[in-house]
């Protein structure tokens, strides 16, 4: 009995010792890290460049002292060699790196904080990552031999980060040009736009009357969402497998591309995404649980869905083709429940009728008729190469694989388990044939096929725990999918710290459209330039960006006036396509008007049809914007007096 007593104080005692070192050591980096901060600071290094250097030495004082003793303590116990961990050591230190960077370039660029003083909450942050990651790393090497166990450990580490990352940047990444021009349709807002259903419109007009005429306002509708499309997925996958099957599921619809995005970024696919996730989880329940009430659920996911993006239609199809594959769901036909959903979807969607009646069908015929009558582009090798993107490569493979491995499970006796591959196979390969028909004769856009995966990714993340079969592909695929989950962790780590703090060395891409950066600097310097030319005209001039829509919705945005949205106008002034700012300002109430022309191309500001529509152009002027100090492109401006309508 004493010497059992002994043994468990000698193990309090050395616990004990074990936190005083560990805190010692993490009191030591701390100071090393604000030392080295602002002694680069202080040698004229921009803030991301200082925050790094800063963190390498506190980096290798929570190695040296706290992360090796306790990799080879580890390895001591359990008799055998843990050569990994020091190298997973190293990337749960860059992770924490980008993580920590968010958390200062928030508190100084967001929060007006001086960066001496926000540098000590961010390494606080860091250290506790990487002393966090020391213990999270050995526990999960110990659950080596059960790989249940590791993924659960693995599901709720990344998760949590990837949720706390991108609640960090949400704000502080610069829009799109796409949420921009959404965030328009909340300044003009109504129950139907040209190109898209309203939904995006009203979550951003929440958000930003809630938060803010801010990035964080405009996405928080988005991760909302995202919260959202992880519940339904969750419960659908634990319905259909089991509960780590779902864990799993929600871990892959974190962080493969396409999902991860529609959680950041606020487009028409965020509470898309949510809606089809929610049709599919309570037809699981209808369908496979026979729970009459569930149809409700259906009506009202697959309704808010119509509002959000037309493309969840390829639903429709797809229930009634199950309902007559499926012996066992055919007496569906005869009950009311199912007609009553489709009832709820078509009240909620009528708002969308409504407005397309007052306005000539425009919407419809956008969507519809437009795309259907356009020139015949062939696109199949774009959609594949879209579903590799969105999915990774290994995404894809695992996603064809469960879907010919349910073609086998179709012929099985276990009736569940058919009624299971059916409803996997049908809800994923009548969508993608949707697209794919399409895709012949028609030009696809990157992000149609991304919701569609949603039913597959059940078996997919079912497949990643459980032992795989003896062929090499399933055995491949599980091997490779940690590195692919952490690989794109770490690429959106890096991704959203370089669009907030950059990289050293490394500048930004003139291609603003797909890499959002400087648009604040150009709004502003184009506020300016309007300013002085009010000045000098007595009036207020109409900013007028000249490449479609997409400059036009970032100057509103970002103007500092706040009043972007009634100050700027798109090229349809001159006959080009500008989508909804054609409705937002009609050319005949512009007659007289004196405007600012912007564009990244000089040509735009000259063309014959700018010519005929002005009484007098100005010279064209060159500017140039910044992000972070770095020079990205140049961008031109011409005043123009005495705008008017007609040829």
């Amino acid at each position: 009995m004493k010497s059992r007593w002994n043994l468990k104080n000698a193990r309090f005692r050395s616990a004990l010792e074990n936190q005083r070192w560990i805190f010692l050591a993490a009191i030591a980096a701390l100071i090393v890290d604000l030392f080295v901060f602002q002694l680069s600071l202080s040698s004229g290094l921009d803030l991301g460049a200082a925050h790094m250097i800063s963190f390498l030495a506190a980096f290798a004082v929570i190695y040296s002292f706290v992360a090796r003793p306790a990799f080879v303590h580890a390895a001591e116990n359990r008799q055998r060699h843990a050569p990994w961990l020091h190298g997973q050591f190293g990337l749960a230190g860059l992770l924490a790196l980008f993580l920590r960077g968010g958390v200062l370039s928030l508190l100084v660029k967001s929060w007006g904080w001086a960066p001496q003083v926000a540098m000590f909450p961010a390494a606080v942050v860091g250290m506790l990552a990487m002393v966090g990651a020391v213990g999270f790393l050995v526990r999960l090497w110990e659950a080596d031999g059960d790989p249940e166990l590791r993924w659960r450990r693995l599901v709720v580490a990344i998760v949590g980060y990837v949720f706390v990352l991108r609640l960090i940047y949400l704000g502080q990444a610069e829009l799109l040009p796409e949420e921009a021009y959404y965030w328009n349709y909340s300044q003009h807002l109504d129950i139907g736009y040209l190109d898209h259903p309203p939904m995006v419109a009203w979550l951003i007009w929440i958000g930003t009357t809630i938060f803010g005429q801010n990035e964080f306002g405009v996405r928080i509708g988005a991760f909302g969402c995202w919260m959202v499309t992880s519940w339904f997925l969750y419960r659908m996958t634990s319905n259909l497998f089991d509960k780590s099957s779902a864990l799993i599921a929600v871990l892959l619809a974190q962080v493969l591309p396409f999902f991860f995005s529609v959680g950041f970024l606020m487009t028409p696919d965020a509470p898309l995404v949510a809606c089809w996730s929610g049709t599919l989880y309570f037809a699981v329940r209808a369908l496979m649980g026979e729970h009459r009430h569930a149809w409700w659920g259906v009506g009202l996911c697959f309704g808010l869905g119509m509002i959000s993006k037309y493309s969840i239609g390829v639903l429709g199809p797809a229930m009634v083709l199950f309902l007559l594959l499926d012996p066992r769901s055919r007496r569906w036909f005869l009950r009311w429940e199912p007609y009553a959903a489709a009832l709820v979807s078509a009240l909620i969607f009528s708002p969308v009728i409504v407005w397309n009646l007052q306005h000539g069908w425009a919407s419809f015929g956008f969507q519809g008729a437009r795309r259907l009558s356009a020139h015949a582009q062939f696109s199949l090798h774009v959609l594949i190469g879209s579903a590799v993107v969105l999915l990774t490569p290994t995404g894809i493979l695992a996603a064809l694989l469960m879907l010919f491995q349910n073609q086998a499970n179709v012929q099985a006796k276990d009736s569940t388990a058919k009624q299971r591959s059916l409803f996997i196979q049908v809800f994923t390969l009548v969508p993608l044939a949707v697209f794919v028909a399409f895709s012949l004769r028609h030009r696809v856009q990157l992000n149609w096929t991304g919701p569609l995966w949603l039913a597959v990714l059940a078996p997919i993340a079912r497949s990643i725990w459980s032992l795989p079969s003896a062929r090499w592909l399933p055995r491949l695929l599980h091997r490779v999918w940690a590195p692919t989950i952490l690989i794109a962790v770490v690429f959106y780590a890096v991704g959203l710290y370089y669009l907030v703090l950059g990289l050293p060395g490394v500048g930004y891409s003139k291609q603003v459209q797909l890499v959002p950066a400087g648009w604040r600097d150009l709004a502003s310097q184009v506020s300016e330039l309007q300013g002085a030319l009010k000045r000098e005209v007595h009036q207020e001039p109409l900013i007028v960006g000249m490449q479609r829509n997409f400059l036009s919705s970032e100057l509103a945005f970002y103007n500092p006036d706040h009043d972007g949205a009634r100050e700027t106008a798109g090229p349809h002034l001159f006959g080009n396509n500008s989508l909804m700012y054609e409705w937002w300002f009609p050319k005949k109430l512009q007659e007289g008007r004196t405007l600012l022309l912007v564009s990244f191309d000089a040509a735009d500001l000259t063309r014959s049809s700018v010519l005929r529509h002005v009484a007098h152009l100005g010279p064209v002027q060159t500017g140039m914007f910044k992000k972070n100090g770095k020079p990205i492109r140049p961008f031109y401006y011409s005043y123009a007096s005495g705008y008017h309508s007609a040829d």
